[in-house]
């Protein structure tokens, strides 16, 4: 594929999305303040939930793998957002994470007319908050889309969390704006060079996220029982 000129168009991001604070707690969590001064936990945090205590111990036990792949995470999301910004800069950049970027690449020449980059949005239908990749035209069609890297290929019955977190701004989105997306797009990079293209409705995750939402309030109620 010949490399495409960076000229990706910019849509003027909407007056209703605004800039939030946050804090993150001792124990990781994080929470948003809405315009309205409300208290939203981050979507991440709600939809990763479930998994929270496995991730946990991984990073115990790894400390050392925990730390690369996070600065491999953090890197490669900074270089597509960038890349998208019409402004790419490798220099400096570490070699892994610019190899999972240029592995992305192709999927990223997919994208157009976008409207938002690592923008605050917020419910207070659903009580969370979090900070969207990117909201953008893919392959025509209006969608949140979400940048992922992982040491391996992913399994779509293993990446619910992801579809689920899509789901949650795609809901955001049309709350804030009053624009509807119909379509969420996740692109992976994995370290053996691998891209895998997940594309879906979001309406065929909001059961889930009700779930996982649920799952988050009942285990952090002040009446749970032990």
């Amino acid at each position: 594929m010949s490399e495409k000129l960076l000229t990706f168009e910019h849509i003027e991001i909407p007056d209703s999305i605004k800039e939030l604070e946050s804090v993150t707690q001792a124990d990781g969590i994080r929470f948003y303040s809405t315009p309205s001064g409300k208290s939203y936990p981050s979507v991440t945090t709600v939809t990763g939930w479930e998994k929270k205590a496995f991730f946990a111990e991984w990073r115990k036990n790894n400390p050392e793998e925990s730390r690369r792949v996070l600065s491999n995470g953090t890197n490669f999301h900074k270089l597509i957002e960038g890349y998208l910004g019409n402004a790419e800069h490798l220099i400096g950049t570490p070699a892994a994470p610019r190899l999972l970027f240029q592995n992305i690449k192709p999927l990223l020449h997919n994208i157009d007319k976008i409207r938002a980059q690592e923008v605050p949005l917020w419910s207070d239908t659903l009580h969370l908050a979090g900070r969207v990749d990117c909201i953008a035209e893919y392959k025509g069609k209006l969608s949140v889309i979400d940048f992922k890297s992982s040491k391996r290929e992913k399994r779509k019955a293993d990446i619910d969390n992801y579809f689920a977190q899509a789901t949650a701004y795609a809901i955001m989105w049309q709350e804030i704006t009053g624009e509807p997306i119909n379509q969420i797009a996740i692109l992976i990079s994995c370290e053996g060079g691998v891209i895998q293209e997940f594309v879906d409705k979001p309406t065929n995750h909001v059961k889930r996220l009700k779930e996982m939402i649920d799952f988050y309030w009942y285990d952090n109620s002040p009446f749970k029982s032990y």
